[in-house]
């Protein structure tokens, strides 16, 4: 009555589970591979630059994202206050700071 198709009968059934199984276990290597390569350096730098904000004082150095050099002289909650030349203080946000900088690049 019924007629079995050559390559699903029995070892057929097993082969094909094996190679979920291997396909699977490589999509979870490769996600894996992403996660370490991709994901978690571009976290452990974004939290990095976090504390580097929150770190932000008074009289510190700074570069911002638009390549200026200045000196803080007020921090607020969101924002700061910088000097970048005589007589010229921006008001920006915190997170437009690029990174601190020393006394010798700054001028």
């Amino acid at each position: 009555m019924f007629e079995l198709i050559p390559g699903l009968a029995g070892g057929g059934l097993a082969q094909a589970k094996g190679m979920d199984m291997s396909f699977f276990i490589m999509l979870g290597g490769m996600i894996l591979i992403f996660y370490f390569m991709l994901i978690r350096p571009q976290k452990q730098q974004q939290k990095k630059h976090d504390d580097m904000i929150k770190s932000l004082q008074k009289g510190d150095k700074i570069l911002t994202r638009g390549g200026v050099y200045g000196t803080i002289e007020k921090v607020t909650e969101h924002s700061l206050r910088v000097k970048v030349a005589e007589n010229v203080v921006l008001r920006m946000t915190k997170s437009a700071v690029a990174s601190k900088t020393s006394v010798d690049e700054a001028e």
